[in-house]
């Protein structure tokens, strides 16, 4: 059952001191715990900011346990950006045990410009109200007292529809530098952003502009030179998308680009696509499974003349990606690749692969494992005079090579008590 974002405060509080919590181990815990016991929450935030410390101190109605296999509700909260640049929070609220079959999601909206204590406070706030329908039939919901803010007055008809100045534009920008040094290394540099947007359910029009500018210097001590590195480098992004149906978009992505790290004056591309999602994007902040397609012309210029002898060139190239993301009750998993191609030379194409995996195996064993892996054979940009010893060492110049990866991978085992009630912040943490 899905509930609409309610627009009065709703808050929970036990006129009572909490009941103790009567410890028990996974092997004593009955597979339905009665409508006697306080009810037990396990709090999932799959990829995303959760004051949890906050939400205990707040919410003492419930106790809090830390794995999935010894809570009565399961309340797995995952997010996602909205059009103004804010942030949408979906709590799914799912029954176990007692309560299984007695599911529920709630909505809360961060403002672009909410600080963490508002936007933690908006969160326990929809969490108090989604916990307190399994409360409720326990025997602490008979000591829950609820409390409503008056509704505000309702404003005048001719005044009903909001006037946007902006017309759903919104604007970002930032600015950031960096100064650092020892005795014989410096090093500066400033980057900026510059970003545009306007989302509706029909169109989405994201523009962007990116810079950076960095300084590295060096000294010696046994008579060489001293040796300075710059890199420069800027982009230009633009993508209009259009929903076709609830499972099509299509969107032309354009870009212009320039890094003295890869060889490459200027950059320009202009590729229609098209895009299909298995699941509903409606399903978007749980599953999302889609396949994509671009194709189009791409110009590039030239430093220095590259492996190839050129110095500027226009090619036709074509890619194909698919993504797997999931946020479920047992964990997260994000799986995608991406191929492309130019058509001139099929054998000049770059394969990559992504995986992310979080997922808990069973009680109190998680297993995390995240991994890219390259096949490269596009380097057409590449400087025939290759790079020098100090290039390679401050990594200045990208290096021919047919292939990258990386993997880590991770494993923990909690045990001991399930319980997760207190807070104390004594020395800081």
């Amino acid at each position: 059952m899905r509930f609409v974002r309610l627009s009065c405060l709703f808050t929970a509080i036990l006129c009572a001191t909490p009941i103790p919590a009567t410890a028990s181990t996974p092997s004593t815990r009955r597979a339905v715990r009665s409508a006697t016991d306080r009810v037990r929450v396990f709090l999932d935030c799959a990829n995303t900011w959760c004051d949890f410390d906050f939400i205990r101190t707040e919410i003492t109605f419930v106790d809090w346990v830390r794995t999935r296999q010894d809570a009565d509700v399961h309340v797995l909260v995952t997010s996602q950006r909205t059009a103004a640049g804010g942030t949408e929070y979906t709590l799914a609220f799912i029954g176990i045990d007692r309560f299984a079959g007695q599911d529920s999601t709630l909505i809360d909206i961060a403002r672009p410009a909410s600080t963490s204590d508002e936007i933690r406070k908006g969160l326990v706030r929809v969490l108090g109200l989604g916990l307190v329908r399994y409360v409720a039939s326990t025997a602490d919901g008979l000591r829950l007292r609820v409390a409503a803010e008056a509704a505000p007055a309702a404003p005048p008809a001719a005044s009903q529809a909001a006037h946007d100045p902006w017309n759903l534009w919104v604007f970002r920008t930032r600015v950031a530098t960096r100064v650092d040094g020892e005795e014989r290394v410096s090093s500066s540099s400033v980057n900026g952003n510059l970003a545009a947007s306007r989302v509706t359910e029909e169109w989405k029009i994201n523009l962007s502009l990116d810079g950076q500018y960095s300084h590295s210097h060096f000294e010696f001590d046994d008579g060489t030179p001293p040796y300075s590195s710059v890199s420069r480098n800027w982009a230009l992004r633009g993508l209009f998308v259009n929903s076709l149906t609830g499972k099509w978009s299509a969107g032309l992505r354009t870009s212009a680009a320039s890094s003295t790290y890869l060889n490459q004056r200027l950059v320009a591309r202009v590729a229609p696509a098209i895009e299909y999602n298995i699941f509903p994007y409606a399903e978007s902040t749980r599953r999302r499974w889609t396949v994509q397609y671009a194709t189009g012309p791409r110009y590039a210029e030239y430093y220095e003349p590259t492996v190839y002898n050129k110095t500027q060139e226009t090619l036709w190239d074509h890619s194909l990606s698919a993504e797997l993301d999931l946020k479920q009750p047992w964990g997260t998993w994000n799986s995608s690749v991406d191929m492309q191609q130019y058509f001139y030379d099929l054998s000049k194409y770059r394969v990559g692969f992504d995986n992310e995996f979080d997922v808990r195996l069973f009680r109190g064993l998680s297993l995390n494992l995240n991994s890219n892996a390259q096949i490269i054979r596009n380097q057409i940009y590449l400087a025939a005079g290759g790079a020098t010893p100090q290039e390679i060492l401050v990594r200045q110049r990208q290096l021919a090579t047919s292939y990258s990866y990386y993997v880590s991978f991770g494993i923990s085992y909690t045990f001991g008590s399930i319980y997760n009630n207190v807070v104390n912040r004594r020395f800081g943490g």
